[in-house]
Protein backbone atom coordinates (compact mmCIF):
# COMPACT_ATOMS: atom_id res chain seq x y z
CA UNK A 1 0.00 0.00 0.00
CA UNK A 2 2.78 2.41 0.88
CA UNK A 3 4.36 1.78 -2.49
CA UNK A 4 1.12 2.85 -4.15
CA UNK A 5 1.56 6.30 -2.64
CA UNK A 6 5.12 6.76 -3.81
CA UNK A 7 4.41 5.41 -7.28
CA UNK A 8 1.14 7.31 -7.49
CA UNK A 9 2.79 10.58 -6.66
CA UNK A 10 5.21 10.39 -9.55
CA UNK A 11 2.89 8.61 -11.96
CA UNK A 12 -0.41 10.01 -10.74
CA UNK A 13 0.73 12.88 -8.45
CA UNK A 14 -2.08 12.90 -5.94
CA UNK A 15 -2.08 16.67 -5.59
CA UNK A 16 -2.41 17.81 -1.98
CA UNK A 17 -3.19 14.21 -1.02
CA UNK A 18 -6.64 15.13 0.15
CA UNK A 19 -7.46 11.74 -1.29
CA UNK A 20 -4.88 9.54 0.41
CA UNK A 21 -7.50 8.31 2.86
CA UNK A 22 -6.41 4.69 2.82
CA UNK A 23 -2.76 5.57 3.13
CA UNK A 24 -2.45 7.83 6.17
CA UNK A 25 -1.05 6.17 9.23
CA UNK A 26 -3.23 5.85 12.29
CA UNK A 27 -2.44 7.73 15.50
CA UNK A 28 -0.62 4.81 17.14
CA UNK A 29 1.65 6.31 19.80
CA UNK A 30 1.55 9.73 18.18
CA UNK A 31 -0.09 12.40 20.32
CA UNK A 32 -0.75 16.01 19.41
CA UNK A 33 2.24 16.99 21.52
CA UNK A 34 4.86 14.52 20.33
CA UNK A 35 3.80 14.92 16.68
CA UNK A 36 3.89 18.72 16.83
CA UNK A 37 6.11 19.86 13.91
CA UNK A 38 8.07 22.10 16.29
CA UNK A 39 8.87 19.15 18.53
CA UNK A 40 9.62 16.92 15.55
CA UNK A 41 12.06 19.49 14.19
CA UNK A 42 10.68 19.23 10.66
CA UNK A 43 12.45 21.49 8.16
CA UNK A 44 14.48 23.30 10.82
CA UNK A 45 18.05 24.34 10.15
CA UNK A 46 19.79 25.57 6.99
CA UNK A 47 19.72 23.12 5.44
CA UNK A 48 17.54 20.80 7.51
CA UNK A 49 19.23 17.56 8.52
CA UNK A 50 18.28 14.62 6.26
CA UNK A 51 15.97 13.10 8.89
CA UNK A 52 14.13 16.42 9.30
CA UNK A 53 13.47 17.09 5.63
CA UNK A 54 10.05 16.96 4.00
CA UNK A 55 10.24 16.85 0.22
CA UNK A 56 8.26 15.93 -2.85
CA UNK A 57 11.04 13.56 -3.84
CA UNK A 58 10.40 11.34 -0.81
CA UNK A 59 6.72 11.03 -1.75
CA UNK A 60 5.52 10.89 1.86
CA UNK A 61 4.90 14.55 2.62
CA UNK A 62 1.24 13.92 3.41
CA UNK A 63 1.78 10.88 5.58
CA UNK A 64 1.32 11.34 9.31
CA UNK A 65 3.14 12.87 11.17
CA UNK A 66 4.78 14.81 8.32
CA UNK A 67 1.38 16.09 7.22
CA UNK A 68 1.30 18.20 10.41
CA UNK A 69 4.01 20.38 8.84
CA UNK A 70 2.79 20.07 5.27
CA UNK A 71 -0.70 21.50 5.88
CA UNK A 72 0.90 24.88 6.62
CA UNK A 73 3.51 24.75 3.89
CA UNK A 74 1.89 23.54 0.67
CA UNK A 75 3.44 26.46 -1.18
CA UNK A 76 6.92 25.17 -0.32
CA UNK A 77 6.22 21.91 -2.11
CA UNK A 78 3.82 22.46 -5.02
CA UNK A 79 3.14 25.17 -7.64
CA UNK A 80 0.44 27.57 -6.45
CA UNK A 81 -1.53 30.61 -7.54
CA UNK A 82 -2.61 33.60 -5.44
CA UNK A 83 -6.09 34.65 -4.36
CA UNK A 84 -5.31 38.31 -3.90
CA UNK A 85 -6.70 40.28 -0.97
CA UNK A 86 -6.08 43.48 -2.91
CA UNK A 87 -4.38 46.61 -1.58
CA UNK A 88 -6.99 47.97 0.82
CA UNK A 89 -6.87 47.79 4.61
CA UNK A 90 -8.32 44.59 6.06
CA UNK A 91 -11.70 44.65 7.77
CA UNK A 92 -10.85 44.57 11.48
CA UNK A 93 -12.11 41.75 13.64
CA UNK A 94 -13.73 42.95 16.85
CA UNK A 95 -12.39 41.29 20.00
CA UNK A 96 -13.96 41.25 23.44
CA UNK A 97 -11.98 43.47 25.85
CA UNK A 98 -8.66 42.00 26.96
CA UNK A 99 -9.71 41.09 30.50
CA UNK A 100 -12.93 39.51 29.20
CA UNK A 101 -11.02 37.59 26.53
CA UNK A 102 -8.88 35.80 29.11
CA UNK A 103 -11.95 34.93 31.17
CA UNK A 104 -13.85 33.78 28.09
CA UNK A 105 -11.01 31.52 26.95
CA UNK A 106 -10.67 29.99 30.41
CA UNK A 107 -14.40 29.36 30.66
CA UNK A 108 -14.58 27.79 27.21
CA UNK A 109 -11.53 25.62 27.93
CA UNK A 110 -13.30 24.29 31.03
CA UNK A 111 -16.56 23.42 29.26
CA UNK A 112 -17.46 19.74 29.35
CA UNK A 113 -19.43 17.54 26.98
CA UNK A 114 -19.98 13.85 26.32
CA UNK A 115 -18.69 12.52 22.98
CA UNK A 116 -21.02 10.45 20.82
CA UNK A 117 -20.98 6.79 21.83
CA UNK A 118 -19.22 7.50 25.13
CA UNK A 119 -20.26 7.88 28.75
CA UNK A 120 -17.09 9.77 29.72
CA UNK A 121 -17.07 13.57 29.80
CA UNK A 122 -14.36 15.54 28.04
CA UNK A 123 -13.30 19.16 28.38
CA UNK A 124 -13.13 21.55 25.46
CA UNK A 125 -9.41 22.05 26.07
CA UNK A 126 -8.77 18.31 25.97
CA UNK A 127 -10.70 18.02 22.72
CA UNK A 128 -8.27 20.37 20.97
CA UNK A 129 -5.41 17.93 21.44
CA UNK A 130 -7.62 14.89 20.81
CA UNK A 131 -8.43 16.30 17.38
CA UNK A 132 -4.87 17.49 16.63
CA UNK A 133 -6.08 21.07 16.34
CA UNK A 134 -3.70 23.60 14.78
CA UNK A 135 -5.93 26.65 15.10
CA UNK A 136 -9.27 27.53 16.69
CA UNK A 137 -11.30 30.72 16.41
CA UNK A 138 -14.69 31.34 18.01
CA UNK A 139 -16.77 34.45 17.33
CA UNK A 140 -19.97 35.37 19.17
CA UNK A 141 -22.24 38.22 18.11
CA UNK A 142 -19.49 39.41 15.78
CA UNK A 143 -16.69 39.47 18.37
CA UNK A 144 -13.77 37.09 18.84
CA UNK A 145 -14.14 35.34 22.18
CA UNK A 146 -11.55 32.59 21.64
CA UNK A 147 -8.39 32.33 19.52
CA UNK A 148 -5.75 29.62 19.78
CA UNK A 149 -2.80 28.42 17.68
CA UNK A 150 -0.65 25.31 17.86
CA UNK A 151 1.42 22.96 15.73
CA UNK A 152 2.48 24.49 12.43
CA UNK A 153 0.06 27.43 12.54
CA UNK A 154 0.68 31.01 13.69
CA UNK A 155 -1.24 34.27 13.34
CA UNK A 156 0.70 35.02 10.16
CA UNK A 157 0.43 31.51 8.73
CA UNK A 158 -1.89 29.85 6.25
CA UNK A 159 -3.29 26.35 6.51
CA UNK A 160 -4.65 23.94 3.90
CA UNK A 161 -8.44 23.99 4.18
CA UNK A 162 -8.97 20.86 2.09
CA UNK A 163 -12.59 20.43 0.98
CA UNK A 164 -13.73 23.64 2.63
CA UNK A 165 -12.41 24.93 -0.70
CA UNK A 166 -15.56 23.48 -2.24
CA UNK A 167 -17.72 25.78 -0.13
CA UNK A 168 -16.07 28.87 -1.63
CA UNK A 169 -17.14 27.57 -5.05
CA UNK A 170 -20.68 27.01 -3.78
CA UNK A 171 -20.80 30.54 -2.36
CA UNK A 172 -19.70 32.12 -5.63
CA UNK A 173 -22.26 30.10 -7.57
CA UNK A 174 -25.00 31.20 -5.16
CA UNK A 175 -23.89 34.81 -5.53
CA UNK A 176 -24.17 34.55 -9.31
CA UNK A 177 -27.63 33.00 -8.93
CA UNK A 178 -28.76 35.78 -6.58
CA UNK A 179 -27.46 38.37 -9.05
CA UNK A 180 -29.37 36.75 -11.90
CA UNK A 181 -26.23 35.76 -13.77
CA UNK A 182 -26.54 32.00 -13.28
CA UNK A 183 -29.62 29.76 -13.53
CA UNK A 184 -29.34 26.74 -11.27
CA UNK A 185 -32.22 24.98 -13.05
CA UNK A 186 -30.47 25.20 -16.41
CA UNK A 187 -28.51 22.29 -17.88
CA UNK A 188 -24.77 22.41 -17.40
CA UNK A 189 -24.25 22.47 -21.16
CA UNK A 190 -25.90 25.88 -21.36
CA UNK A 191 -22.68 27.16 -19.80
CA UNK A 192 -20.23 24.41 -20.71
CA UNK A 193 -21.14 22.95 -24.11
CA UNK A 194 -17.79 21.16 -24.00
CA UNK A 195 -19.39 18.67 -21.57
CA UNK A 196 -22.28 17.69 -23.87
CA UNK A 197 -20.99 14.18 -24.45
CA UNK A 198 -20.08 13.53 -20.82
CA UNK A 199 -22.07 12.48 -17.75
CA UNK A 200 -22.70 16.15 -17.04
CA UNK A 201 -24.34 16.71 -20.41
CA UNK A 202 -27.88 16.19 -19.07
CA UNK A 203 -27.30 17.31 -15.47
CA UNK A 204 -28.53 20.63 -14.11
CA UNK A 205 -26.37 23.22 -12.40
CA UNK A 206 -28.24 22.56 -9.14
CA UNK A 207 -27.53 18.82 -9.33
CA UNK A 208 -23.84 19.64 -9.65
CA UNK A 209 -24.04 22.13 -6.76
CA UNK A 210 -25.71 19.58 -4.48
CA UNK A 211 -23.69 16.59 -5.74
CA UNK A 212 -26.69 14.56 -6.84
CA UNK A 213 -25.20 13.77 -10.23
CA UNK A 214 -24.98 10.12 -11.27
CA UNK A 215 -21.38 10.04 -12.47
CA UNK A 216 -18.90 7.22 -12.70
CA UNK A 217 -16.08 8.10 -10.34
CA UNK A 218 -14.51 5.27 -8.37
CA UNK A 219 -12.57 6.39 -5.29
CA UNK A 220 -11.26 2.95 -4.32
CA UNK A 221 -7.74 3.82 -3.19
CA UNK A 222 -6.74 0.17 -3.03
CA UNK A 223 -7.19 -0.15 -6.80
CA UNK A 224 -4.34 1.55 -8.72
CA UNK A 225 -6.60 1.61 -11.80
CA UNK A 226 -9.47 3.40 -10.02
CA UNK A 227 -10.79 6.68 -11.41
CA UNK A 228 -9.32 8.66 -8.52
CA UNK A 229 -5.81 7.83 -9.72
CA UNK A 230 -6.60 8.77 -13.32
CA UNK A 231 -8.04 12.06 -12.06
CA UNK A 232 -4.94 12.62 -9.94
CA UNK A 233 -2.65 11.89 -12.86
CA UNK A 234 -4.50 14.48 -14.90
CA UNK A 235 -4.06 17.04 -12.12
CA UNK A 236 -0.37 16.33 -11.69
CA UNK A 237 1.50 19.65 -12.16
CA UNK A 238 4.81 17.84 -12.65
CA UNK A 239 6.17 16.52 -15.96
CA UNK A 240 4.47 13.32 -17.05
CA UNK A 241 6.19 10.18 -18.30
CA UNK A 242 6.63 9.95 -22.08
CA UNK A 243 4.29 6.97 -22.06
CA UNK A 244 1.44 9.00 -20.50
CA UNK A 245 -1.60 9.27 -22.78
CA UNK A 246 -4.32 10.42 -20.39
CA UNK A 247 -5.98 13.81 -19.90
CA UNK A 248 -3.84 16.77 -18.86
CA UNK A 249 -5.49 18.98 -16.24
CA UNK A 250 -8.69 18.78 -14.22
CA UNK A 251 -10.84 20.22 -16.99
CA UNK A 252 -9.55 17.72 -19.55
CA UNK A 253 -10.43 14.93 -17.16
CA UNK A 254 -14.05 16.13 -17.00
CA UNK A 255 -14.36 15.45 -20.73
CA UNK A 256 -13.95 11.73 -20.01
CA UNK A 257 -16.58 11.26 -17.25
CA UNK A 258 -19.38 8.76 -17.95
CA UNK A 259 -22.88 8.55 -16.47
CA UNK A 260 -24.28 5.72 -14.33
CA UNK A 261 -27.93 6.07 -13.34
CA UNK A 262 -30.28 9.04 -13.17
CA UNK A 263 -29.24 12.43 -11.88
CA UNK A 264 -30.97 13.83 -8.81
CA UNK A 265 -31.76 10.54 -7.07
CA UNK A 266 -28.91 10.21 -4.57
CA UNK A 267 -26.21 12.33 -2.95
CA UNK A 268 -22.70 11.21 -3.80
CA UNK A 269 -19.71 13.16 -2.52
CA UNK A 270 -17.52 13.37 -5.61
CA UNK A 271 -14.97 16.12 -6.08
CA UNK A 272 -15.36 16.31 -9.84
CA UNK A 273 -18.70 18.09 -9.31
CA UNK A 274 -16.77 20.98 -7.79
CA UNK A 275 -14.45 21.14 -10.78
CA UNK A 276 -17.50 21.50 -13.02
CA UNK A 277 -19.01 24.21 -10.83
CA UNK A 278 -15.76 26.18 -10.64
CA UNK A 279 -15.55 26.00 -14.44
CA UNK A 280 -19.11 27.35 -14.67
CA UNK A 281 -18.21 30.21 -12.30
CA UNK A 282 -15.17 30.99 -14.43
CA UNK A 283 -17.19 30.89 -17.65
CA UNK A 284 -19.98 33.15 -16.30
CA UNK A 285 -17.60 35.71 -14.77
CA UNK A 286 -15.04 35.64 -17.55
CA UNK A 287 -12.30 35.15 -14.97
CA UNK A 288 -10.21 32.21 -13.83
CA UNK A 289 -11.64 30.75 -10.65
CA UNK A 290 -9.04 32.18 -8.26
CA UNK A 291 -9.55 35.62 -9.82
CA UNK A 292 -13.31 35.36 -9.39
CA UNK A 293 -12.86 34.35 -5.75
CA UNK A 294 -10.58 37.31 -5.16
CA UNK A 295 -12.93 39.78 -6.86
CA UNK A 296 -16.26 38.50 -5.56
CA UNK A 297 -15.32 37.53 -1.99
CA UNK A 298 -11.76 37.82 -0.72
CA UNK A 299 -11.23 41.52 -1.49
CA UNK A 300 -14.79 42.54 -0.66
CA UNK A 301 -14.79 40.91 2.77
CA UNK A 302 -11.55 42.69 3.70
CA UNK A 303 -9.25 39.70 4.10
CA UNK A 304 -6.02 40.41 5.95
CA UNK A 305 -4.01 37.85 3.97
CA UNK A 306 -4.08 36.64 0.41
CA UNK A 307 -4.95 32.97 0.08
CA UNK A 308 -3.54 30.54 -2.49
CA UNK A 309 -4.41 27.44 -4.50
CA UNK A 310 -2.41 24.49 -5.72
CA UNK A 311 -2.79 24.15 -9.50
CA UNK A 312 -2.53 21.59 -12.28
CA UNK A 313 -0.09 21.79 -15.17
CA UNK A 314 -2.38 24.24 -16.99
CA UNK A 315 -2.55 26.56 -13.97
CA UNK A 316 -6.14 25.58 -13.14
CA UNK A 317 -6.81 25.86 -9.39
CA UNK A 318 -7.65 22.66 -7.56
CA UNK A 319 -11.22 23.76 -6.73
CA UNK A 320 -12.05 20.60 -4.84
CA UNK A 321 -9.48 20.99 -2.08
CA UNK A 322 -6.42 23.05 -3.00
CA UNK A 323 -6.89 26.29 -1.06
CA UNK A 324 -4.80 27.52 1.88
CA UNK A 325 -5.83 30.51 4.00
CA UNK A 326 -5.40 32.21 7.36
CA UNK A 327 -7.56 31.37 10.37
CA UNK A 328 -8.93 34.88 10.83
CA UNK A 329 -9.90 35.23 7.18
CA UNK A 330 -11.89 32.04 7.44
CA UNK A 331 -13.54 33.67 10.44
CA UNK A 332 -14.47 36.63 8.23
CA UNK A 333 -15.98 34.20 5.74
CA UNK A 334 -17.96 32.65 8.60
CA UNK A 335 -19.22 36.07 9.70
CA UNK A 336 -20.53 36.70 6.19
CA UNK A 337 -22.43 33.43 6.36
CA UNK A 338 -23.80 34.20 9.82
CA UNK A 339 -24.82 37.75 8.90
CA UNK A 340 -26.27 36.86 5.50
CA UNK A 341 -23.69 38.67 3.42
CA UNK A 342 -22.80 41.59 5.70
CA UNK A 343 -19.48 42.27 7.44
CA UNK A 344 -18.44 45.40 9.30
CA UNK A 345 -21.72 47.04 8.23
CA UNK A 346 -21.00 46.47 4.54
CA UNK A 347 -23.03 44.16 2.31
CA UNK A 348 -20.75 41.89 0.30
CA UNK A 349 -23.41 39.71 -1.35
CA UNK A 350 -27.22 39.34 -1.28
CA UNK A 351 -28.91 37.69 1.72
CA UNK A 352 -30.46 35.18 -0.69
CA UNK A 353 -27.09 33.42 -0.89
CA UNK A 354 -27.19 32.27 2.73
CA UNK A 355 -30.95 31.74 2.69
CA UNK A 356 -30.49 29.24 -0.12
CA UNK A 357 -27.66 27.39 1.62
CA UNK A 358 -29.47 27.19 4.96
CA UNK A 359 -32.58 25.60 3.48
CA UNK A 360 -30.49 22.52 2.81
CA UNK A 361 -30.63 19.93 0.09
CA UNK A 362 -32.64 16.77 -0.52
CA UNK A 363 -32.54 14.90 2.81
CA UNK A 364 -33.84 11.69 1.26
CA UNK A 365 -31.03 11.77 -1.30
CA UNK A 366 -28.49 12.51 1.46
CA UNK A 367 -29.48 9.62 3.73
CA UNK A 368 -28.54 7.14 0.99
CA UNK A 369 -24.89 8.11 1.43
CA UNK A 370 -24.82 6.72 5.00
CA UNK A 371 -23.22 9.54 7.00
CA UNK A 372 -23.97 8.19 10.48
CA UNK A 373 -22.55 11.17 12.40
CA UNK A 374 -24.62 13.59 10.29
CA UNK A 375 -27.94 11.81 10.63
CA UNK A 376 -30.81 14.01 9.47
CA UNK A 377 -28.47 16.29 7.56
CA UNK A 378 -28.27 17.32 3.92
CA UNK A 379 -25.89 18.86 1.41
CA UNK A 380 -26.50 22.04 -0.57
CA UNK A 381 -24.25 24.32 -2.57
CA UNK A 382 -21.12 22.54 -1.30
CA UNK A 383 -22.14 23.03 2.36
CA UNK A 384 -23.16 20.47 4.97
CA UNK A 385 -26.49 21.41 6.60
CA UNK A 386 -27.09 19.73 9.95
CA UNK A 387 -30.80 20.55 10.37
CA UNK A 388 -30.27 20.49 14.14
CA UNK A 389 -32.16 22.57 16.71
CA UNK A 390 -29.84 25.53 16.14
CA UNK A 391 -29.99 25.47 12.35
CA UNK A 392 -26.24 24.94 12.07
CA UNK A 393 -24.43 24.46 8.78
CA UNK A 394 -20.78 24.03 7.91
CA UNK A 395 -17.97 23.98 5.42
CA UNK A 396 -15.93 20.84 6.07
CA UNK A 397 -12.64 19.36 4.95
CA UNK A 398 -10.67 16.21 5.67
CA UNK A 399 -8.30 16.00 8.63
CA UNK A 400 -10.67 18.15 10.69
CA UNK A 401 -11.15 21.47 8.86
CA UNK A 402 -14.42 23.30 9.52
CA UNK A 403 -16.25 26.58 9.47
CA UNK A 404 -19.25 25.89 11.71
CA UNK A 405 -22.02 28.48 11.67
CA UNK A 406 -24.71 28.41 14.39
CA UNK A 407 -27.32 31.11 13.71
CA UNK A 408 -29.26 30.49 16.93
CA UNK A 409 -26.18 30.96 19.12
CA UNK A 410 -24.89 33.76 16.83
CA UNK A 411 -21.65 31.79 16.74
CA UNK A 412 -18.97 31.14 14.14
CA UNK A 413 -16.37 28.51 14.92
CA UNK A 414 -13.33 27.87 12.71
CA UNK A 415 -11.06 24.90 13.29
CA UNK A 416 -7.92 24.00 11.32
CA UNK A 417 -6.38 20.65 12.14
CA UNK A 418 -4.05 17.84 11.09
CA UNK A 419 -5.73 14.72 12.42
CA UNK A 420 -3.85 11.51 11.54
CA UNK A 421 -6.64 10.17 9.35
CA UNK A 422 -8.73 12.18 6.86
CA UNK A 423 -12.16 10.77 7.68
CA UNK A 424 -14.22 13.35 9.58
CA UNK A 425 -16.50 10.54 10.77
CA UNK A 426 -13.68 9.71 13.20
CA UNK A 427 -13.61 13.29 14.51
CA UNK A 428 -17.32 14.16 14.57
CA UNK A 429 -18.14 12.15 17.70
CA UNK A 430 -15.90 14.51 19.65
CA UNK A 431 -16.25 17.70 17.61
CA UNK A 432 -19.99 18.06 17.09
CA UNK A 433 -20.90 17.74 20.81
CA UNK A 434 -18.05 20.14 21.62
CA UNK A 435 -19.42 22.75 19.21
CA UNK A 436 -22.87 22.40 20.75
CA UNK A 437 -21.40 22.84 24.24
CA UNK A 438 -19.79 26.13 23.20
CA UNK A 439 -23.03 27.25 21.54
CA UNK A 440 -25.01 26.46 24.69
CA UNK A 441 -22.50 28.39 26.79
CA UNK A 442 -22.52 31.44 24.52
CA UNK A 443 -26.32 31.58 24.51
CA UNK A 444 -26.14 32.30 28.26
CA UNK A 445 -24.04 35.39 27.63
Amino acid sequence: MRNYFTIAFFCSALVLCAYCMALAEGPGEWTAENSDPRNMGWMQGVPPSPDARITIAAGDFFNFPKLRWTVCNIRDLLPTIEVSRGLGAPVPLDYVPHHEFADSRAEIDALTFTPMGSDQEMTWKASLATNYTDGMLVLHKGRVVYEWYSGCLTEQGKHAIMSMTKSTVGMLAEILIAEGRLDDTAPVIDYLPELAKTAFGNATVRQVMDMTTAVVFDENYDDPKADIWIYSAAGNPLPKPKSYQGPVGYLDYLLTVKQDGKHGKAFGYKTINTDVLAWIVARVTGMRYHEALSEMLWRRMGAEQSAYFSVDAAGTPFAGGGMSAGLRDLGRMGLLLLNEGVINGKRVFPAKVVESIRQGGDRDAFVKAGYDTLEGGSYRSMFWVLHNKNGAFAARGVYGQTIYVDPTAEMVLVRLASYPKPKNALIDPTSLPAYQAVADYLMTK
